[in-house]
């Protein structure tokens, strides 16, 4: 299965970066699109200057800040009733006109449920993006809903195994202390291209899941299954990635790819409890839909996990918003469908609703595969998730939009979304 999932992968991506770097034979008789205007867009701060000085003159774009600034609110069952801030900033660094754009991110929340989350990514090109850094920063104190491992295909046996697939979908809580370190370093060996190293830290303590015989909680049956304890485990690894970039801009692309795959060796000898190697690549595809309005997108996301050796910890399992974004499989919470390969497929129709850019709308639909250990193969069972949502300029700088989404899901499955940024 894995060489399988692996051609196909390959073939895809390599067969889209040779169209892209070749171009349609019709390209040079099309029109080049026209550069997008700036000062014709209306974005969050000019209506927060409109209200608080509305006399004071538009500044110049090359003054506007590139951060931006939001509460982080938000409310369910799970965590309960959440505050916090979130922001996000965005620059290009150098002079090089070609260097992409760099972005960081962090959040800080804390719930009434006793949930505290803190993080901190980024990814950043330097000028001429001969270099390109990507890492991330977690530690929160976290409640995890855990619904049962595999894609939710009925299942009639009994005993464990009927445990550990929950054709119920009855949610568990898992608590624990959780902390994550991620560092990889790019190079770029060829005009697009990228070869990159890095390390991962995956450190849970504390866990606990109302289970100390390991015999009536999915996780706890996977624990005993595949020699984990129960209270706390380490994923430590070496990273090694190719990566290959044409899209204009990672919080709103209006044309381009992005195509990243690569190789997880988790390794006991650094501290990892389990030694494994996963598989994984992320191809996002972005077809802009008129060229007087190049708002107006098409976008594809495919991305994937595989399991090629040894065992994952259940909570580090792929699966529903398992991405690196943590944005993938709308409709569901994270990793209500789980196994050790998991694939998820996303569009997503992307345009504008005011002529001055400041509101705008989506709707897309994604398909989760993945398998179990009753013999449910990768790309068998298939679940779809599907919504439509809003987008509020925020920056217009740095293409910083609120996306405020609603999705659907099976087993009665549904919530709300709100972010900065679009989700691929």
């Amino acid at each position: 299965m894995f060489k399988k999932v692996l051609f196909f992968i390959l073939f895809i991506g390599g067969s889209a970066i040779a169209y892209s770097q070749a171009g349609h034979p019709l390209d040079s008789l099309k029109p080049a699109p026209p550069v997008e205007d700036l000062t014709r867009q209306y974005d969050f701060g000019d209506l927060e200057d409109a209200i608080l000085k509305p006399h004071k003159k538009p500044d110049s774009l090359r003054n506007k800040s590139g951060i931006t600034v939001v509460p982080n609110v938000a409310a369910n069952p799970t965590i309960g009733l959440q505050g916090g801030i979130k922001a996000v900033a965005g620059k290009k660094l150098g002079i090089d006109p070609k260097t992409l754009f760099s972005v960081a991110a962090t959040s800080a929340s804390i719930t009434t449920k006793g949930i505290i989350y803190f993080y901190l990514n980024h990814n950043i090109f330097t000028s001429g993006n001969k270099l390109n850094l990507q890492g991330n920063l977690v530690v929160s104190k976290s409640l995890a809903p855990d619904y049962g491992m595999g894609i939710g295909k009925p299942y009639s046996g009994k005993g464990l195994d009927s445990v550990l697939a929950d054709p119920t979908h009855t949610v568990y809580p898992i608590h624990s202390i959780y902390f994550n370190f991620r560092e990889k370093v790019y190079k770029k060996v060829a005009p697009n291209l990228f070869i990159g190293a890095g390390m991962s830290f995956e450190i849970r303590r504390n866990i606990t899941n109302n289970d100390s015989s390991g015999t009536t909680t999915p996780s706890g049956v996977y624990n005993n299954e595949h020699g984990f304890p129960q209270g706390r485990y380490s994923a430590d690894g070496f990273l090694l990635n190719l990566e290959y970039i044409t899209r204009d801009n990672p919080n709103r692309p209006y044309k381009g790819i992005y195509f990243d795959a690569g190789l997880r060796a988790n390794q006991t000898w650094i501290g990892s409890t389990k030694n494994s190697l996963q598989f994984t690549t992320d191809f996002r595809k972005y077809f802009s839909l008129s060229s007087s309005n190049p708002q107006a997108v098409l976008a594809f996301w495919n991305w994937g996990s595989y399991l090629v050796s040894g065992t994952i910890p259940y909570l580090e399992l792929p699966g529903t918003a398992r991405d690196g974004t943590f944005r993938s499989g709308r409709g569901y919470t994270t990793q209500y469908f789980k196994g050790t390969e998991f694939n998820d497929t996303e569009m997503e129709l992307r345009f504008p609703i005011l002529a001055n850019s400041f509101l705008s709308g989506v709707v897309f639909g994604n398909l989760q595969s993945g398998n179990d250990e009753h013999g449910t193969p990768l790309f068998q069972v298939f679940q779809p998730g599907y919504g439509a949502g809003l987008r509020i300029l925020f920056n217009k700088a740095t293409r910083t939009n609120l996306c405020l989404d609603y999705a659907y899901g099976r087993f009665a499955n549904k919530g709300f979304f709100l972010n900065l940024n679009e989700a691929f």
